[in-house]
């Protein structure tokens, strides 16, 4: 779930993945029934849980599980989730920003804390670490489902700011209120969807030496087996 993919690769690689497995589920399972709770249950009429789903199904998430966290949203009437967003620094002074979804923020607040604290970092107010970022609609596909020259001509006529290549995916940025209507463009000849997301994409950029990254993983490690956390981004490289 990390934001910033440079690192979801290198702890990909040094993590068990089966627990992350069962945690990435249960975050995504979250979305599903929050996103359902709030909109329609009907996928072709909701595009936060037509995402939410695609997610599911890029993170290999079982059918079954899918339906039973739509059909929680129903059970769950009574629950108020909010995204609730934290900012700080970590290892190197690199900046730091949480997004979250929960339905306790003093629970929530206190751990994340707790977790800045023991990796000395700390928290800060809003807009301490955020400055470095901007945040974009960030939509990533696998680059098996389309070629570069097609998808690039289809995000640009559907009015996307950017058309990013990388090793094994493509990532195309928009405004934030434009993700969706991209989307829906995009999808009339792409089924498949890694993500489509509000992220905090690091414009002010420090590289970590060897000791640092090492911590940096950590840290992020530990941050993103919270229950309540849903993204992490860092402008560290």
């Amino acid at each position: 779930m990390a934001g910033h993919s440079h690192w979801a690769g290198i702890k990909h690689k040094k993590g068990k993945a089966d627990k992350q497995r069962s945690a990435i589920f249960s975050k995504l399972s979250r979305e599903i029934t929050v996103a359902a709770k709030l909109g329609d249950k009907n996928p072709d009429m909701n595009s936060r849980l037509r995402s939410a789903i695609q997610a599911a199904r890029s993170a290999n998430m079982p059918k079954d599980n899918i339906e039973r966290a739509i059909d929680k949203s129903s059970i769950a009437a009574d629950s108020n989730f909010e995204n609730i967003r934290y900012e700080g620094f970590g290892p190197a002074k690199s900046a730091i920003v949480v997004t979250t979804l929960t339905d306790n923020k003093n629970r929530t607040a206190s751990n994340i804390r707790t977790i800045f604290q023991k990796h000395g970092g700390g928290l800060g107010t809003q807009g301490s670490a955020s400055h470095n970022f901007l945040q974009l609609g960030v939509i990533k596909i696998e680059k098996e489902e389309i070629d570069e020259e097609k998808v690039f001509n289809l995000a640009t006529d559907a009015g996307a700011s950017d058309c990013i290549f990388h090793d094994n995916y493509y990532e195309i940025h928009t405004n934030n209120d434009e993700i969706y209507d991209v989307k829906n463009l995009l999808e009339k000849e792409i089924s498949n969807f890694i993500s489509t997301e509000i992220e905090w994409v690091a414009t002010n950029k420090i590289k970590l030496n060897d000791e640092d990254k090492e911590k940096m993983i950590k840290f992020l490690e530990i941050l993103e087996e919270d229950d309540d956390v849903q993204n992490v981004f860092t402008n560290a490289i």
